[in-house]
């Protein structure tokens, strides 16, 4: 697999004015978490990180960068085809699994792997799964005001 690595990928400023919206999340690696429950891997040996993210609504998975992919130790599963915000195109690695978490809410996910130090995004699936909603107003990410104590989902 071959994904695209120029240095101006995104090339995202990052600052905390209207319309861009971060958050803390926590990144587990699914595999190790598995090993460990299993006994197979001492619970402390878990690769897991704290990431600052761009909540993004547009995007539709979570993106993090190389870096944070090694840090992870996550295995590259495919490559698939993305289009940018400049409907510009390019092929990016996928990696997973990763358990994502937010406050007190998470999901199960793989992630697109940007190149280099990129910016790390969090898509609509992920905050989808989680429940979770961008409140511009108050510049954040919360959860869904609808559902306060817990996700709802619907299976119609």
């Amino acid at each position: 697999m071959n994904p695209n690595t120029e240095d101006d990928f995104c090339n995202f400023e990052r600052k905390n004015s209207m319309g861009l919206v971060y958050a803390d999340v926590e990144l587990i690696n699914l595999a190790d978490e598995t090993l460990a429950e299993d006994g197979y891997l001492p619970i402390e040996q878990v690769r897991k990180t704290m990431l600052n993210v761009m909540a993004d609504s547009g995007a539709i998975r979570l993106a993090i960068n190389e870096n944070t992919r090694k840090t992870l130790g996550l295995r590259v599963r495919q490559a698939m085809d993305i289009t940018l915000a400049d409907g510009s195109r390019r092929t990016l690695n996928v990696a997973g699994p990763i358990r994502l978490k937010f406050k007190q809410r998470e999901c199960i996910t793989d992630a697109f792997i940007l190149p280099g130090n990129e910016e790390a995004l969090l898509g609509a699936v992920p905050m989808e799964l989680m429940d979770l909603a961008i409140m511009p107003a108050q510049n954040k990410l919360d959860y869904n005001p609808s559902h306060p104590d817990g996700p709802l989902f619907s299976l119609k």
